[in-house]
């Protein structure tokens, strides 16, 4: 039996059956059943970057957008079976984090642990910032930062109960926007059925979607930039991967969660733009604002937009509670690693990582108070979401690379496995290249490339910290050699 960074493997395991040691015996619950487990799959493939940042990506991406989405979540889709694959292979796993150390080393382990956590922790930031945003709707003279503070006091108090609250919560979250998006798409559909004309002269109709010059209207370079907020959009899709550890049947909910998310991405995504095309014209789309509550606003129902707002306020809520609920997780795994302080690995009689829960929501608070210093709604969401991108496309690629070791490592368990990746390693690398080109494309743009300049601060950070932590854990094992010795 070998050891490798705090956990037990059996030799030749190399996907790592683990044995649990006396800390890891205050497991968490497997408290989440498969109506959970669904929901929080679609709950993490609508949030704040369709609702919010889509006014900015048809600002500069016009009709092309669309295009955009179904890339972005073609080869997003393919990351998601390649995660459903290595976690299904060994259901000990609690998160990604836990396979990139089997199959890549513990630097793996530590780099994507906490990049993942730094990730969540930035989108909570910026869900709660635009939550203000939302709230100036109906109170335009609210500072931004009052409803900002207010939502994460509510969601750090939900989240200190059980595990299930966290499921119920996400289930219902789910549902109000799936039921929204739903009668949104038939509104549009309404509309644009009935040539409906809008009180600044614009009729609804699908010639919008191929108007001269709105599939590419500031050409290949605004393509492009549109995939920065596209790319967080789809922040959260991943979601169901942290929850395996709290999943009842996990064989079975998983598989259901990843096989739906090309029809999740037709529907909410590609059926969502396309109204929003066809009803207002891109052209009219305010870079600034939701188009989702923008649409009923520019046809003059102001009723619909409010109902409209409220609903993407709670998807706001509900990618904010998704991210707490996964930095507390991922902490705790990390703890179990000894990659994190051990305190974090400490449960509360619901089975909650409680201090792993404080320590987020403290850093998510100090974020969050970028407001007093960028108070404008849109330029802060727009700096928090492009390094939001980076950290996902770094969290991704770390999961294909793991991916395409352990078919190299482990082939026996691909063959045994029933959840195998389409394409396989073919689509891995495909998949892999289409991440490196995400990079390269944030690179182009101004407010991007910044996120992408600093992004080497929280990387350098990381090396420092794990080089340290080695030397430390090199420091233990010879203490206790010496204590051998002397015994």
């Amino acid at each position: 039996m070998s050891k490798n960074n705090g956990k037990q493997f059996l030799e030749g395991d190399l996907l790592g059956s683990q044995h649990m040691t006396e800390q890891e015996e205050e497991k968490l619950q497997r408290s989440l059943t498969n109506r959970h487990i669904q929901m929080i799959a679609i709950g993490g493939a609508i949030g704040t970057g369709l609702f919010m940042g889509s006014g900015k990506t048809l600002s500069v991406s016009g009709t092309s957008i669309v295009l955009t989405y179904l890339i972005i979540g073609f080869f997003f889709f393919f990351v998601m079976r390649a995660m459903g694959e290595l976690l299904l292979a060994n259901t000990n796993f609690k998160t990604f984090a836990d396979f990139a150390t089997a199959y890549l080393g513990p630097w793996a382990g530590f780099f994507l642990g906490w990049s993942y956590w730094c990730n969540w922790i930035i989108t909570a930031i910026a869900d709660v910032i635009v939550i203000g945003g939302y709230m100036q709707f109906w109170y335009p003279d609210l500072p931004v930062w009052i409803p900002a503070f207010t939502s994460l006091a509510i969601l750090t108090i939900l989240n200190f109960v059980a595990v299930r609250l966290f499921g119920e919560l996400e289930f219902w979250f789910s549902l109000i926007k799936i039921t929204a998006i739903i009668l949104f798409i038939l509104a549009g559909i309404y509309l644009i059925g009935t040539g409906f004309t809008s009180p600044n002269g614009v009729k609804a109709s699908m010639s919008h979607l191929f108007e001269t010059e709105s599939m590419f209207p500031y050409g290949v370079t605004g393509f492009l930039a549109g995939f920065q907020i596209a790319i967080f959009a789809f922040v959260g899709i991943e979601l169901v991967g942290t929850t395996a550890a709290e999943t009842k049947d996990p064989h079975t909910s998983l598989p259901k969660a990843i096989n739906s998310i090309p029809l999740r991405i037709l529907l909410f995504y590609v059926g969502a733009l396309v109204c929003i095309i066809a009803v207002t014209s891109w052209a009219k789309v305010s870079p600034e604002k939701s188009p989702f509550v923008e649409m009923f606003t520019l046809v003059g129902l102001p009723i619909a937009a409010g109902l409209i707002n409220f609903v993407v306020a709670t998807s706001a809520l509900s990618s904010a509670n998704s991210g707490i609920f996964a930095t507390s997780r991922m902490l705790y795994g990390l703890a179990l690693d000894n990659d994190a302080p051990k305190s974090f690995s400490k449960l509360s009689k619901r089975k909650v990582p409680i201090r792993g829960l404080v320590f987020s929501m403290a850093c998510v608070t100090v974020g969050t108070s970028i407001l007093f210093i960028v108070p404008n709604v849109m330029t802060a969401f727009t700096i928090i979401s492009a390094l939001t991108s980076i950290l996902c496309i770094f969290t991704f690629m770390l999961i294909v690379l793991s991916y395409i070791y352990y078919r190299k490592k482990s082939p026996e368990l691909h063959i045994q496995s029933k959840y195998k990746m389409p394409g396989g390693l073919f689509m891995a690398w495909m998949t892999m290249l289409f991440l490196v080109f995400t990079i390269v494309i944030l690179a182009l743009d101004h407010d991007t490339l910044i996120a992408l300049e600093c992004s080497p601060i929280w990387f350098i950070g990381l090396f420092i910290a794990y080089k340290y932590k080695k030397k430390k854990m090199l420091q233990l094992d010879i203490l206790k050699a010496q204590k051998v010795d002397y015994i």
